[in-house]
């Protein structure tokens, strides 16, 4: 018996904590971190006769992500119980949706062009159909990864394993508003579920549903992967894995190539097949690089779903539906193909300008009030960015506004001061909040770009440095740059430089 090939297949189940200001059910506040156990109440500690609530807001942001991720919206939803049981789940079951969710039908369709080279069109590894045998491939440049659900949820508590024999239970995270996005098995690739997730993460920011900080647990993945395996002409599937709680793009990538060739050894050697109903939970122990069984389940048996009796079902109303679709608006693919007819802007620059929505608005307010939008992108991504970087702010912290960005790209392509000059007017207006205009009359800056001034300067440093002449004639045409740094010194860097360059060349030439 021998192997003809294989494939691997993964679908996702991406755990998204969202930004509402209180908990699910009660009115606990919603808030990382702070002193254990100080953010409860009888409703999230699951205390008898507790009566859970669902907000308005909870709903709607749930709303806003099934949107933002083209899905379909329910106008009648209920809410269920999903049984386990767990030290950091303290009511015993969660609350949940299980045959009804809020959200249904959806895709993200993710850009070839952030695949590596073999899994882009034309590439060994490049695959046109998902695993339903659909066409997968949009306008040949992206590849659509099918959503099944996104419904909403409560999170559980957290253990904290501290050194010594005993580990604690913090409850402040208990009941805080999740949403789940359950994909089909459409993913072929490790590479392919971390670009996954680094979409969903990018969109659900963007719309600003989450904070989606994968170092604070915000959001979490889940991966369920087998293989394809062709074996002497016959298809095989292997059991499936899923891998829980992966908390960065790496982990996921290299949980999944893991597990993958793992899979594949165990069928080699097991004969190991796929049993509807079935599977096996792991763990990834980063320090080793490897998966780890934790259990096997029956999800259907194992959680015994029931109606959640405290919570009546419940409509959604179109009002509720038209309200989140205004909070999506233009999404960050659809926002960096515009910018780069619009504006001409390169694929890197518009990247970068639709990193969050806050910049992208910002940037294009900017551009709007200016004659070159390109040299606003590049003042914005060059300067203004790195210093927020180094701050670690963002652009909501910056005390100028897209009017002084947009005068100070006006100045330099209208030629009225030098790249140098610009550097400086930034610096002064980020310390002052002075306009470019106002900095740059006071401190004397504008340049000059009358010829017979410019001329007369020429004049008196070409007559002043003889040498430097004799040198041109004999060849050496570098001496221009060093005539060239003369003239602006004298012009107390005023001159205008390409006028400056081209009459020192012209006069040169002429004796």
């Amino acid at each position: 018996m021998a192997i003809d090939k294989y494939e691997i297949v993964i679908g996702c189940e991406i755990h998204t904590q969202l930004l509402t200001r209180t908990k699910a059910f009660c009115a606990c506040e919603n808030r990382y971190g702070g002193m254990p156990d100080t953010r409860v109440c009888p409703v999230c500690l699951g205390l008898p006769g507790a009566m859970p609530r669902v907000s308005k807001g909870y709903v709607e942001l749930g709303a806003v992500a099934g949107l933002a991720l083209n899905c379909d919206i329910a106008s009648y939803t209920k809410f269920d119980r999903k049984h386990y049981f767990y030290p950091d789940l303290a009511k015993g079951y969660q609350i949940t949706q299980y045959d009804l969710p809020l959200c249904t039908d959806g895709f993200v369709d993710i850009p070839f062009e952030h695949f590596p080279k073999e899994q882009q069109p034309g590439g060994d590894l490049f695959r046109p159909k998902n695993f339903a045998g659909e066409d997968c491939v949009i306008d040949g440049k992206y590849r659509r990864v099918r959503i099944e659900r996104i419904h909403l949820e409560e999170d559980v508590g957290k253990s904290l394993h501290l050194e010594g024999k005993h580990s604690y239970i913090d409850y402040n995270r208990c009941g805080t508003p999740l949403i789940e996005i359950v994909t089909k098995p459409d993913m072929s690739s490790p590479d392919e579920a971390a670009l996954f997730m680094q979409t969903v993460q990018e969109i659900l920011r963007y719309v600003k549903v989450t904070k989606g900080n994968l170092e604070e647990g915000n959001m979490r993945c889940d991966a369920n992967i087998n293989l394809s395996v062709w074996e002497d002409g016959k298809l095989y599937h292997t059991p499936i894995s899923e891998i829980k709680n992966l908390n960065s793009f790496k982990s996921i990538r290299d949980a999944c190539a893991y597990e993958a060739q793992r899979q594949l050894k165990e069928f080699i050697e097991d004969r190991q097949e796929f049993n509807p109903g079935f599977k096996v939970t792991m763990g990834w122990d980063e320090a080793k690089g490897e998966t780890v069984v934790q259990r096997t389940k029956n999800s259907f048996v194992d959680y015994r779903f029931v109606v959640e009796p405290d919570i009546k079902p419940f409509t959604v109303s179109a009002e509720l539906v038209e309200a989140a679709a205004e909070k999506v608006g233009e999404l960050p693919e659809q926002k960096r193909i515009r910018f780069q007819k619009e504006f001409g802007l390169t694929q890197y620059d518009s990247e970068v300008l639709t990193s969050t929505r806050d910049i992208s608005l910002w940037f294009e307010e900017a551009a709007a009030a200016s004659v070159s939008p390109k040299r606003v992108a590049n003042l914005i991504i060059s300067e203004l960015l790195a210093v927020l970087n180094e701050k670690k702010q963002t652009i909501l912290d910056v005390s100028i506004t897209p009017e002084h960005i947009a005068g100070l790209a006006d100045s330099l392509e209208q030629n009225k001061i030098t790249s140098k000059q610009g550097k400086e007017v930034f610096a002064i207006m980020l310390e002052t909040n002075k306009l470019p205009s106002v900095i740059i009359k006071e401190n004397g800056m504008e340049i000059v770009s009358d010829a017979g001034e410019i001329e007369k300067i020429v004049d008196a440093v070409i007559a002043a440095n003889p040498k430097a002449v004799a040198d041109y004639k004999g060849g050496k045409t570098n001496v221009i740059g060093w005539l060239m740094g003369q003239v602006m010194k004298q012009s107390q860097g005023k001159a205008n430089p390409k006028q400056a360059t081209a009459l020192v060349t012209e006069k040169l030439q002429k004796l």
